[in-house]
């Protein structure tokens, strides 16, 4: 069973935001066949079209477009109280994003569309900064280390497409995008910088603030191989060491500490076997007062 979240028209509610869904899970999803008259299209196989560029867009983003993407079939009117089954597709609000990225831009709806779901995105990155305010810095450590081993398999994944294969291919990409952040610097010549041990890794005693610098320029590297389709070992190294360069560019017009100029942090593993511990810990419940 779905619900509809508002089934009356509503001027203070985005057309977008009507039409969307919760499934009996509590899960949103949108219709693409009450997505498609919303976008102004009037035949289906035509709106297909946009449907199969979307998925192909997400797939070349690295994500499962099956999780994005659901067929579907959806029962409509035929006339004298009649229905028939029809395809559908169930799209989530990611599929709906690219879906109105591809549609036809000459369409007034369509710009809406690319307006309201760049609006939701931006929300939703103040809600995860408000949430990552709340946190303590090893708390914000730990955060930010994890995102970076997902995101790295993410970049070795785009990587690997535009054709650095094997590991000290991958090693060389990976010190462009050091050397465009760190002035130059590799990953060997930062270890040695920060005094760290040989079997130390240098995320692990980065503080918040390098840690963050690294994720921007490792997302924004991604983003671009799979954006401009980057082919051929040389041009993916470029595109890793311009990204270093522009997040350093970016410090450099804030008046930040460079990266190589930052502390370093204490091991993060310690953090980690301490984080684990504690979630570890049985829960104790609260003594019973005695004098009640």
């Amino acid at each position: 069973m779905t619900i509809p979240i508002d089934q009356s028209p509503n001027p203070s509610v985005s057309l977008f935001e009507q039409i969307r869904q919760v499934d009996a899970d509590g899960a949103e999803f949108w219709s693409a066949r009450d997505l498609m008259p919303t976008l102004e299209y009037v035949s289906w196989q035509k709106f297909k079209n946009v449907l199969i560029k979307a998925q192909i867009a997400c797939e070349n983003s690295g994500f499962d477009p099956g999780d994005h993407f659901i067929q579907a079939v959806k029962m409509v009117a035929i006339g004298s109280d009649a229905k028939r089954e029809v395809e559908d597709m169930h799209l989530s609000r990611y599929a709906c994003y690219l879906v109105v990225q591809n549609a036809d831009p000459a369409k007034e709806v369509v710009a809406l569309g690319q307006t309201y779901f760049a609006v939701q995105t931006r929300r939703q990155e103040i809600s995860d900064a408000a949430a990552m305010a709340e946190l303590t810095e090893d708390q914000r450590r730990l955060l930010l280390r994890q995102r970076i081993k997902v995101q790295n398999t993410d970049l070795a994944s785009a990587a690997k497409t535009a054709g650095v294969i094997t590991g000290q291919d991958f090693a060389v990409f990976q010190n462009h995008g050091y050397r465009g952040l760190y002035n130059g610097l590799t990953a060997e010549a930062i270890h040695k910088r920060k005094k760290l041990k040989k079997s130390q890794h240098i995320l692990d005693h980065m503080g918040t603030t390098e840690l963050a610098a690294n994720l921007f320029r490792s997302t924004q590297a991604e983003e671009k191989l799979r954006r401009d389709q980057v082919q051929g070992k040389d041009a993916a190294n470029a595109v890793h060491y311009e990204a270093g360069v522009v997040v350093r560019r970016a410090i450099a017009e804030l008046g930040g500490t460079m990266p190589e100029d930052l502390p370093t942090a204490a091991s993060i593993k310690k953090l980690e076997r301490a984080e684990k511990k504690r979630l570890a810990a049985p829960k104790t419940k609260p003594k019973k007062d005695q004098d009640a």
